[in-house]
């Protein structure tokens, strides 16, 4: 429920259509979702330089990044976790609407909370990317050495240890990074964002 009134959208003379026609591509978010250490945020920088490199108007909002200020207020509670989806989804819907192609790596372990930020944007604007690796790989990658601290009680509400994940069902595109490689992934998705028409 909105705390806000009296308040009035305004429209821009600028559409959307005009921005994708512009840069000469559609806009959309690849919702990458996974468990920390799957490789999400490895995946989404190649792939961000990748597209750069080829002349897409594209940016990359990361978890960890997004917590450093827009949701610093944000812990890990399960109500904290929905609210830090519903904020990137608004994030994120404005960027389609700026008519950028937005990467977005947040572990987003609740089904419920990726499936609301498709339903607010428009039809085939959200590709669910599902990273796919073993908690057992992930907990030996464990680049941030964060299973580590959740096995030794020092990080309570981890996900995959003692908080859910709840696995995407009919994600749009799956990577399995115990089975890909980096390059491998990248143009796995490179591959269906032109063959769907977004390139």
């Amino acid at each position: 429920m909105s705390k806000s009134v009296n308040i009035v959208w305004h429209d821009s003379n600028v559409t959307k259509e005009d921005r994708q026609s512009r840069n000469n591509h559609k806009s959309a978010v690849l919702w990458f979702t996974g468990l920390s250490g799957s490789g999400k945020s490895t995946i989404t920088v190649t792939l961000e330089k990748a597209l750069f490199d080829r002349g897409i108007q594209i940016y990359r909002l990361d978890g960890d990044n997004i917590r450093h200020g827009l949701n610093n207020n944000l812990g890990f509670s399960p109500e904290d976790r929905k609210e830090n989806i519903r904020r990137i989804g608004e994030v994120a819907k404005l960027m389609v609407d700026a008519g950028l192609i937005t990467l977005t790596a947040f572990i987003s372990p609740y089904r419920e909370d990726r499936d609301n930020v498709r339903w607010i944007l428009e039809e085939n604007e959200f590709i669910e990317v599902y990273v796919k690796a073993s908690l057992e790989a992930c907990e030996e990658r464990d680049p941030k050495g964060l299973y580590q601290k959740a096995r030794a009680g020092e990080i309570k509400n981890f996900t995959g240890i003692d908080a859910p994940y709840e696995e995407p069902l009919q994600p749009e595109i799956t990577i399995d990074t115990e089975e890909q490689s980096i390059e491998e992934s990248v143009d796995v998705i490179i591959s269906y964002l032109r063959e769907n028409g977004y390139l």
